[in-house]
């Protein structure tokens, strides 16, 4: 879920930081405007790396002789069962999936007015909350 543990955290930890509204509101720091102006490019950038990576592992060199689609869908049961480093993987994959519809949805006011409602349902898809959110 492209890196979303090092990246969108902090994202969202700096996004969530609400004013009081008897105070002026404080000085963004370079990171914090860095962050929230990349946003997009982040969203674009992982939703077409999540694309790409779905084409290519069903798709990816057919002319090479590396089996259709049941092959391919075995040798990566395989892979997980026998690598440990594939295996947390996938565990890191359930538990954001888990985790992301309550992180996104505790940032919703932070999203464009008009895309709201459209996120706030798409937070409970799996990469397709986060791009929504990140665009």
């Amino acid at each position: 879920m492209f890196l979303t543990n090092t990246f969108l955290i902090p994202y969202m930890a700096i996004r969530l930081n609400d004013v009081d509204k008897n105070q002026p509101p404080p000085q963004t720091s370079k990171l914090s405007s860095l962050m929230v102006r990349g946003a997009s490019g982040v969203g674009i950038t992982g939703g077409l790396v999540c694309i790409l990576s779905i084409v290519w592992a069903f798709f990816g060199r057919a002319d090479a002789d590396f089996g259709g689609v049941l092959d391919r869908w075995q040798y990566a049961q395989d892979y997980v069962l026998t690598e440990r480093l594939a295996y947390a993987f996938l565990w890191d994959i359930l538990l954001y999936s888990i985790f992301q519809p309550w992180l996104i949805g505790d940032n919703l006011q932070n999203v464009k007015p008009k895309a709201r409602e459209f996120v706030n349902v798409a937070r409970f898809i799996p990469v397709v909350g986060i791009v929504a959110y990140l665009l």
